[in-house]
């Protein structure tokens, strides 16, 4: 049984390399193998072409130890995996009847589903393992290749995510060994990827040998994912735990979660937990710190509802803002935002309430307050806080970060 086995990921279809669908595939399956300890070596895209096929194959095969192919497989004459790889292991189709009846079961009472072209899903590769696809008509053909895997799956999302949990990784696993490896992610705001590695220089230069430390930036916020890879789990979920604390003392309130899930997640089982409810008032986030809470399953439990005050109109005749102070401070003002935060709270009869209102740009800023001004306010009927944040001219930029601003401010009312 070889140990620490590597994986190359071939997808394969024109509409990925044209741009017409996103390669979700390669994302997921690489996530799911990770976890499992394999290595995932590298990701390849084909077209629709044997001879492009083959040669990925022959690569493949030429420096890893498993080879994943997704695509290809429909019934119709543009999907050509299969074809091709009976052209590669020499071999041929066969009728196979265990596929027909699989075909047969998935559509008992849509006969007028099935064709020739779907029957044809039951010609398979001669040399083949087959394995039976009960989410749909396409099977998963494993090859064998000495000490190597080959296994050829369906494109379709659902059909290849069935298809790796609950087939190929356990599959694999039988023939293969491979190491304990565990990854731990910390979320970090207010920091730059490059000002933070600064920080972190002694941190980093210590690490023991077993892990591996990536800076992963996006606007507003860097992941840090620790990567360990030792024999023993426990003893490595120890070793990278402490090096977590360590972060902590040197970061504080920097880090807003220690986990790899999105902030909406985070700030949603803080609320949970502290049996609170949130209202939002948004002004240039137009709903967006609303729709990310909404979009978590269950939301309903914490989350009471949102005012997008885009207009003055709204701020004052909803929330309750002042026209002196509109007048006087202008409706991108700390005066304004907090009036916005308190309307919210007593409106929606909540009992945490964020607001945000602010230039997000391209137009809109003067020297006073340019593009990229926003104030954020968050308040409950006992705390209040306001800040004034300077973020950059792209509007999508302004608006992410300025949701991120707000989950963090969150999060420290909450705590505090």
């Amino acid at each position: 049984m070889k140990n620490n086995p590597e994986v190359e990921i071939i997808t394969i279809g024109d509409e990925i390399l044209i741009g017409q669908i996103v390669d979700t595939n390669s994302a997921w399956m690489a996530t799911e193998l990770t976890k499992e300890g394999f290595h995932v070596f590298q990701i390849t895209s084909v077209s629709d072409n044997a001879e492009h096929i083959i040669e990925a194959v022959d690569n493949a095969l030429a420096r890893v130890d498993i080879v994943l192919i997704t695509g290809g497989l429909g019934p119709t004459k543009d999907d050509i995996t299969k074809q091709t790889l009976c052209r590669y292991f020499n071999t041929e189709l066969v009728y196979n009847q265990a596929v027909m009846d699989n075909i047969n079961t998935l559509f008992p009472n849509r006969p007028h589903l099935l064709n020739e072209l779907t029957y044809g899903q039951a010609y398979v590769p001669k040399n083949a393992t087959i394995i039976q696809n009960l989410v749909g008509t396409a099977p998963i053909t494993w090859f064998d290749v000495k000490d190597k895997v080959l296994v050829s799956m369906p494109g379709v999302p659902s059909e290849m995510e069935w298809a790796i949990s609950n087939e190929i990784i356990y599959n694999l696993k039988k023939r293969f060994n491979t190491p304990s490896l565990l990854h731990k992610t910390v979320q970090v705001l207010g920091h730059g990827e490059s000002a933070l590695a600064i920080i972190l220089t002694e941190w980093e230069n210590n690490l023991p040998d077993c892990i591996k430390l990536a800076y992963l930036p996006s606007p507003g916020l860097v992941k840090l994912r620790l990567t360990g890879n030792l024999p023993d789990k426990n003893e490595l979920e120890k070793i990278i735990d402490a090096e977590i604390k360590k972060l902590y003392t040197i970061l504080g309130s920097a880090i807003i979660a220690d986990r790899d899930v999105p902030l909406e997640v985070v700030i949603g089982d803080l609320l949970k937990k502290n049996n609170l409810q949130l209202a939002t008032a948004e002004s240039c986030t137009g709903g967006n710190i609303a729709h990310l809470i909404t979009s978590v399953a269950g939301s309903s439990v914490y989350f009471k509802g949102s005012v997008v005050a885009y207009s003055n109109e709204v701020k004052q005749n909803i929330l309750g803002v002042t026209t002196e102070s509109l007048i006087e401070f202008g409706a991108v003002s700390q005066s304004v935002v907090e009036q916005m935060a308190q309307g919210a709270l007593k409106q929606l009869q909540a009992d945490i309430a964020v607001a945000t209102t602010g230039i997000a740009g391209p137009d809109g800023g003067t020297a006073e307050k340019p593009v990229g001004t926003v104030w954020i306010c968050v308040c409950t009927k006992e705390k209040l806080i306001s800040r004034a944040y300077k973020f950059s001219t792209f509007r999508g930029r302004n608006i992410t970060m300025a949701t991120i601003s707000a989950f963090a401010m969150i999060k420290e009312i909450v705590e505090a």
